[in-house]
């Protein structure tokens, strides 16, 4: 069983990674997303992965990047409180792809951005549990039109994530009194 787990995992990364086409790659210029972002949209085809108290409900403050890297300074919900979490997201060898171990192993890269106003990420993420895709789009205010939600949509539709797995964070508690 796990076996032909493995072997269907395998066969959605690949079909994944070729409906990828649309993803930045080398043109991703990484240092021009540097500075302070707003979780704007989460997705996920495992919900309750970014549902209130999921591990993967996670809300930006900050994007650092370096030449090899990626340093997220982000803020989550643990007992009623908002409380700091730094990530590391390493280079791989595939253009304007990152790493991450967080909740199991995260592979990630940035479908869409204008550099000024959105970015869009989309993670595959394996673990000993079922993998999942989790979609997030950031803004630099802390809001974004709903043309640009609506593309985010779509996109996540795209990569299999249905309409009704989309959580609009503008309308939550994002930790914005816990940012500096």
């Amino acid at each position: 069983m796990r076996l032909l787990l493995l072997l269907c995992l395998g066969l959605t990364l690949v079909c994944v990674h070729a409906g990828e086409a649309s993803s930045l790659g080398e043109n991703f210029d990484a240092e021009k997303i540097s500075g302070y972002w707003y979780s704007i949209a989460l997705a996920s085809d495992r919900r309750e992965k970014i549902e209130e108290h999921g591990s993967m409900r996670v809300f930006v403050e900050h994007i650092q990047a370096s030449e090899n890297a990626l340093s997220f300074k982000l803020h989550t919900i643990v007992n009623g409180e908002c409380t700091e979490l730094f990530l590391v997201a390493d280079k791989t060898e595939k253009a304007g792809e990152y790493y991450v171990n967080y909740d199991g192993h995260n592979r990630f890269t940035v479908l869409k951005t204008d550099y000024d106003n959105y970015i869009m990420f989309h993670l595959i993420n394996v673990s000993e549990e079922e993998p999942f895709q989790l979609m997030e789009l950031y803004g630099k205010e802390q809001d974004l039109s709903s043309y640009i939600k609506e593309e985010f949509i779509e996109l996540c539709e795209e990569h299999g994530i249905p309409r009704g797995n989309v959580i609009d964070l503008t309308k939550t508690d994002r930790c914005l009194e816990a940012r500096d």
